[in-house]
C-alpha cells in the first residue's frame, strides 16, 4: 500500500511541528507539506495533490470555512480532517465545516505537554486518516455533496408496540442525523436516545442545532432527568448514558464508567441499558461510523426482541458499525440513509 500523503493547515508553528511529528510516527503516513493558511494550502494542493489534508479552523487571511468553500468550488479531490478549538465558537465551526463536506474533526488539545499534545493527537488523528483513506472515493469534497436517491418502494415494516428508539452513531454521524431528525414525524411519542461518539461541549453545541431542524425537541441528557416521550435525548460528550426504571419512572443516568471499544458515549453502555428497561419493545438503529460499537448491546436487544435497523454501505460514510450488525445477522432492515426516517416513523408513531 502506497503512503497517505499529508498536507498539515495550520497557523500555529507549535501544532503544525505537534501533527507532523505525530503523523511521521505512523509508517503509512508522509507529511508533505504544511501551510500556515488557507491561501497557502489552496496552491500546495494544486501542486502537491495531497490525499487528506488536517484543516485547522480559526486561522488569518484565510480561514478553515473560507478554504472548504474554495476547495469545493475547484472541485477538489481532497478529503479534510478538521481541527477545532474546544470553545462554543470553535464547535460551531465545527458543525459548519461538517455540512461544507469536511470528513470528521479532531479538538485541539487544549492544555498539556508538547509530548502529551503529541500523543493525543497521534491516537486520535492517525485512525481517521486512515479510514478516510480507505473511504476515500466517497469521502472526499467532491463527493460529499451528493445524496442518495431517495428510494419511494413502500417498506414492509412488522406491526408492534415499539416503547422507545435507540440510536448509535459515530464518523459520519452529524450529517446522518440531520437528515433523519428533520424528517421525523410530529406523532412520534416514545423517547429516542442517541449516542454520538463526540467530546464535550460538542453535544450540547450540537443537539441545539439539531433542535432547530427536528419537528420534536432535541436535547443533551441531563443526569437524573425523567424520560418524556416525543423527546430526543442525546448522550453529553465524555459520559456514558444509561437509564433506570425507578418506582415506575424512567430516568436517564449518566457517569463516566470505564470507556467502552475505546469510546464513552458508549452505543454497547446504551443498548444493555435500553434492552433492560423496555425489554424487546425497542426500534434500534445503527448508521454510519469507525468500528463496532453496539454489536454486543445489539445482539442483546435481539434476544429481548426489538427490531433492528442497519444503514446501507452506499450512504454509509464510513460502513464499520453497521456493517458489523449485518455480518452478524442482526439487522431486520438495511436500509439508506432517506428511508430511515419513515421507517423510525412508522413503527413508533401512535
Amino acid at each position: 500500500m502506497s503512503k497517505i500523503r499529508v498536507l498539515v493547515v495550520d497557523d500555529s508553528p507549535v501544532y503544525r511541528k505537534i501533527i507532523t511529528n505525530a503523523l511521521n510516527r505512523d509508517p503509512q503516513i508522509e507529511v508533505i507539506g504544511t501551510a500556515e493558511n488557507g491561501k497557502i494550502a489552496i496552491d500546495l494542493i494544486k501542486r502537491l495533490n495531497p490525499d487528506v489534508i488536517t484543516l485547522d479552523l480559526e486561522m488569518p487571511e484565510m480561514d478553515g470555512l473560507e478554504t472548504l468553500d474554495r476547495l469545493k468550488r475547484s472541485n477538489s479531490n481532497v478529503s479534510v480532517i478538521v481541527f477545532s478549538s474546544h470553545s462554543y465558537a470553535g464547535a460551531k465551526m465545527t458543525f459548519d465545516a461538517l455540512e461544507k463536506g469536511a470528513f470528521d474533526f479532531v479538538p485541539k488539545p487544549s492544555n498539556g505537554s508538547f509530548s502529551e499534545n503529541l500523543n493525543k493527537i497521534f491516537s486520535l488523528l492517525v485512525p481517521k486518516i486512515k479510514v478516510c483513506y480507505l473511504n476515500k472515493s466517497s469521502v472526499s469534497l467532491k463527493k460529499a455533496t451528493k445524496r442518495d436517491k431517495p428510494d419511494i418502494k413502500p417498506l414492509s415494516l412488522p406491526i408492534k408496540r415499539r416503547d422507545a428508539v435507540a440510536i448509535g452513531v459515530s464518523t459520519g454521524g452529524p450529517s446522518a442525523l440531520k437528515e433523519i431528525f428533520s424528517k421525523l414525524s410530529l406523532q412520534i411519542s416514545v423517547p429516542i436516545f442517541v449516542v454520538q461518539h463526540m467530546p464535550p461541549l460538542f453535544t450540547s453545541q450540537f443537539a441545539k442545532r439539531l433542535d432547530s431542524l427536528s419537528p420534536l425537541k432535541v436535547k443533551e441528557a441531563e443526569n437524573a432527568e425523567q424520560v418524556k416521550g416525543g423527546v430526543i435525548y442525546l448522550a453529553p460528550g465524555d459520559y456514558h448514558m444509561e437509564l433506570n426504571n425507578e418506582d415506575g419512572k424512567i430516568r436517564i443516568r449518566l457517569h463516566k464508567g470505564p470507556p467502552e471499544n475505546n469510546c464513552r458515549p458508549s452505543v454497547d453502555v446504551l443498548f444493555r441499558s435500553v434492552a433492560k428497561v423496555y425489554n424487546g419493545k425497542t426500534l434500534a438503529v445503527i448508521l454510519t461510523g469507525m468500528g463496532s460499537d453496539g454489536l454486543k448491546g445489539a445482539r442483546l436487544l435481539k434476544e429481548k426482541g426489538a427490531y433492528i435497523i442497519a444503514q446501507d454501505k452506499a450512504t454509509s460514510v464510513v460502513w464499520g458499525m453497521p456493517k458489523a450488525i449485518v455480518d452478524a445477522g442482526l439487522a431486520d432492515k438495511i436500509l439508506p440513509l432517506s428511508q430511515v426516517p419513515n421507517a423510525i416513523s412508522d413503527l413508533v408513531r401512535k
